[in-house]
């Protein structure tokens, strides 16, 4: 832990409760059955310098604006869309953005970050590091993947000139490693199911841990609902929700007909978060083709579109829909050969409190750790004042000061 990082509540108690709902599934207290990231490591990224954040079933970056809040999580993300397959350009559209403030070039012109995460699961303990340079050209320089005590991969950068690193993965036997050249744009990590037969017993524990950390990493839906965004109505279509939860009349429309004990949750939520008297919440069908949803206020007082709330009402409503629907809905890429028993997904809020009052704050947080202690979800949140999260079970507070 570095020194600009305090952690509360830790997230040590087992899940509880029988009472799930519909797909709901939940490890208990046996551990890690299904892959997760437990550890995040910022050695070198923009306003963080060896800094390490525990991740609990839900963590709450809290601080100031300016204590590296949204920084942490833009490197979770970027860890995500690497362990996904995306190559660097994608991960870090603006590299240089990325290198700690006052970060001086070498002789070479060479500048560059270093991120890492650890993930547990069946393969136990299972930490990658990556070390990316970003000028004068983006590229990966090094990566480390341990486990079970071993180096199981590692990369290095031996010619500038070429667009490849050299990797050397654990092999034991007379030769203990196996090397090969690897693309210098992409996580060599998530390319190892592709180059290691697991014939032998060290390439199987090479397989393990690489399919487990990329299991975890995507599995990772980044939510950031856009108010402006959500007042028009909107086509139907596959209903997955997307990122700025835009489509969330198209998703009701799914969601109400396919789940009503999700959907009489999400009604009691906004119950609780939206102005005035709410009886349900319900989806209007209009003659364009398109949907838009709205607030039925019950008896004679009839509905009111969701165009017309407020930006808090319109984030609370698209956070607590995130938080009860779950992979079938949200528009996240799972592994799919992995059985969904074995799979984690991990919601990254930046903004949890932004726009809401604080009896919506409360509201959330509450549903979030629920949802979270049945292990429907794993989540990963900024929020700028945690009085509200302290002491809640299940939640861990980590307090950043710039």
């Amino acid at each position: 832990m570095n020194a600009n990082t305090l952690v509360t509540d830790p997230d040590t108690s087992p899940a509880r409760g029988s009472d799930t709902l519909p797909g709901d599934t939940s490890s208990g207290g046996c551990g890690h059955t299904r892959p997760a990231v437990t550890e995040l490591r910022l050695s070198a990224f923009r306003s963080h310098r060896s800094a390490v954040f525990p991740l609990g079933r839900m963590t709450l970056l809290a601080g100031a604006s300016g204590s590296g809040k949204s920084n942490a999580l833009q490197a979770y993300e970027a860890l995500a869309l690497l362990g996904s397959g995306c190559d660097l350009a994608t991960a870090f559209p603006e590299p240089a953005e990325c290198v700690p403030e006052g970060a001086v070039a070498d002789g070479q012109g060479r500048r560059g970050f270093r991120i890492g995460c650890t993930v547990d699961g069946p393969a136990g303990p299972v930490r990658l590091d990556v070390a990316v340079q970003a000028e004068p050209r983006l590229r990966v320089v090094g990566e480390r993947l341990t486990g079970g005590g071993r180096t199981l991969l590692t990369t290095a950068l031996r010619d500038p000139s070429r667009s490849v690193v050299e990797a050397a993965w654990h092999t034991a036997g007379s030769a203990t490693v196996t090397r090969g050249p690897l693309p210098d744009d992409r996580l060599g990590t998530a390319l190892l199911p592709l180059r290691v037969a697991g014939s032998t017993d060290a390439q199987l524990q090479v397989l393990a841990a690489a399919e487990q950390l990329v299991v975890a990493l995507r599995s990772v839906f980044a939510c950031d609902p856009r108010p402006e965004r959500m007042r028009k109505p909107v086509p139907t279509g596959p209903g997955r929700l997307r990122r700025g939860c835009d489509n969330l009349a198209e998703v009701l429309h799914r969601t109400r007909s396919e789940c009503a004990k999700r959907h009489a949750r999400l009604a009691a939520a906004a119950r609780t978060g939206c102005a005035g008297a709410v009886h349900d919440l319900v989806v209007e069908e209009l003659a364009s083709g398109r949907v838009r949803a709205l607030l039925a206020r019950g008896g004679d007082r009839g509905a009111t579109p969701v165009g017309r709330l407020g930006e808090g009402e319109l984030r609370y409503l698209g956070l607590a829909l995130v938080l009860l629907t779950g992979p079938g809905v949200l528009a996240v890429d799972q592994v799919a050969e992995v059985p969904e028993a074995y799979q984690s997904l991990t919601v990254l809020a930046d903004g949890f409190d932004r726009s809401l009052d604080p009896g919506q704050t409360r509201q959330l947080v509450a549903l979030g750790a629920e949802m979270c202690a049945r292990g429907h979800i794993r989540l990963v949140g900024t929020i700028n004042d945690a009085s509200w999260a302290r002491g809640i079970d299940g939640v861990t507070v980590v307090d950043l000061v710039p």
